[in-house]
């Protein structure tokens, strides 16, 4: 992604907030919240909101109303969240207004994907989807990386890895950060064999005997250097 965007989550459970705020700044989504509906509405109406993620239970008025208000004042993306994700409920958020529609049990791979699949639509211009920094070029849709124009072949959970320190921009992430992006490729994926992926990247890389870009920050975790701090 070339720029930030900025998400507008909506919901009155604070830990989801929390957690989907930690989840996405790392694939460039800047998370504010609302934990009412009234709020909500205000909130979405302003001009640095790129997209809205909308939870159907909220206390005062619920997600559907939320929606309604929203498209009277703004045609901002929204995609509603629901604890019960019947048919009935998902035909009446989209035809209120709502550009996706996913039950709470999401992973939040899933929610990402389906994130980065309505900002294309909306706003292609701040989808870059190619990383790059230190003759390094990571491209997540065909997921392939080069270093210096030659191909690097990565495992998935390596080029998951490498992806989230990229997308990360010089920000620590944490073992257990590093493991959500790769806990759906196996079980062998475990919070000591981090540290293992890590260690091939880099010598995948052609660091064999350096950290290279990839620094280890002590008793927090990875970092993938900052170009501008080089």
């Amino acid at each position: 992604m070339s720029a930030s965007l900025r998400a507008l989550v909506v919901d009155d459970d604070r830990l989801i907030c929390q957690l989907l705020a930690e989840y996405l700044a790392p694939h460039g989504y800047d998370v504010v919240t609302a934990h009412n509906g009234l709020d909500g509405v205000d909130r979405a109406a302003a001009p640095d909101i790129d997209v809205v993620i909308l939870d159907v239970m909220l206390p005062g008025i619920d997600g559907f109303e939320v929606l309604k208000r929203i498209r009277v004042r703004s045609s901002v993306p929204v995609i509603m969240l629901t604890a019960r994700g019947s048919e009935r409920e998902r035909i009446s958020g989209l035809d209120t207004g709502a550009d996706d529609y996913i039950p709470k049990t999401f992973s939040h791979r899933e929610l990402l994907s389906r994130l980065n699949a309505v900002m294309r639509r909306v706003k292609p211009a701040s989808f870059d989807n190619l990383e790059e920094a230190f003759g390094i070029t990571l491209d997540p849709s065909r997921r392939i990386v080069k270093r210096e124009g030659r191909r690097v072949e990565l495992t998935a959970v390596e080029f998951d890895i490498l992806c989230a320190l990229m997308r990360a921009k010089g920000r620590v992430l944490s073992r257990e950060q590093l493991l959500q992006e790769a806990s759906q490729r196996g079980p062998e994926v475990s919070d000591r064999s981090i540290d293992v992926h890590i260690s091939s990247v880099r010598r995948k890389l052609g660091y064999e005997r350096t950290a290279g870009c990839i620094e280890t920050v002590r008793s927090l975790g990875y970092r993938f250097r900052n170009p501008e701090e080089a």
